[in-house]
C-alpha cells in the first residue's frame, strides 16, 4: 500500500477498483448536520466535461459509458471508513476521457456556515473492488480554513496508461464553482 504526499503521481495497475472517500466532522460547531458530497467529473484533453452526463454525483450516479459509477449520498458522513464510494472500471470508459477528477463539497456550506476547517480526518483512497486490498492512500493534512470545496485527486491518462495523482487543494465555493470550471 502506497501513502501518497501531495502532487504524488502513481501509476493505476488494475482496471477496475474503487475510490473511497473519508472524513469526520465536529459537528458540534455548528448545531447542523453535515453534508458532504463526493463527485467526479470525466474531463477530456480540453480539461472540459466529456457532457453534462460526465460529471457523476448524488444526482446522476453513472457516467453514460458505465465506466465511473457512484454508489450513493451519504447525509451524515457517520461511522467509520468510508463515507462515499465511487466505483472505477477503466476498460469501459470512452477514449475521449482523459481525466476523471475527485471533489468533496459541503452541501449549504455558506447557509450552514461550514467550511472544510471543521472537517478532519480527510482521505482519498483507491482500493481493489474485489479483495478490499488498500492500494494507494491520500491523508489530506492541509488546514483548509474558509474553503467549502477540496479537490481530493484525479485520475489521468498518460502515454495510454492511467496514473492517480494526490490533489489536495481547497476552493471557497461548491458544485456550481466546479461545474463552471468544468464546462
Amino acid at each position: 500500500m502506497i501513502d501518497l504526499q501531495k502532487g504524488q503521481r502513481v501509476k493505476v495497475e488494475l482496471p477496475k477498483f474503487t475510490i473511497g472517500l473519508g472524513w469526520d466532522t465536529n459537528s458540534s460547531n455548528t448545531g447542523v448536520d453535515f453534508d458532504l458530497d463526493a463527485s467526479a467529473f470525466i474531463l477530456g484533453e480540453n480539461k472540459k466535461l466529456l457532457s453534462d452526463e460526465h460529471f457523476v454525483f448524488f444526482n446522476n450516479l453513472q457516467s453514460p459509458d458505465g465506466a465511473v459509477v457512484h454508489t450513493g449520498d451519504n447525509l451524515t458522513g457517520e461511522g467509520e471508513g468510508d463515507d462515499e464510494t465511487i466505483l472505477i472500471d477503466l476498460s469501459k470508459i470512452s477514449p475521449n476521457a482523459s481525466e476523471i477528477v475527485f471533489v468533496v463539497t459541503i452541501h449549504k456550506a455558506d447557509e450552514r456556515n461550514q467550511n472544510f476547517g471543521q472537517v478532519h480526518n480527510s482521505l482519498i483512497r483507491v482500493f481493489n473492488t474485489d479483495t478490499n486490498e488498500e492500494i494507494m492512500k491520500y491523508e489530506l493534512e492541509e488546514d483548509f480554513s474558509i474553503e467549502t470545496a477540496v479537490e481530493f485527486g484525479r485520475l489521468y491518462r498518460h502515454n495510454d496508461q492511467w496514473k492517480f495523482e494526490a490533489i489536495g487543494v481547497g476552493m471557497k465555493g461548491g458544485l456550481a464553482d466546479y461545474l463552471k470550471k468544468y464546462q
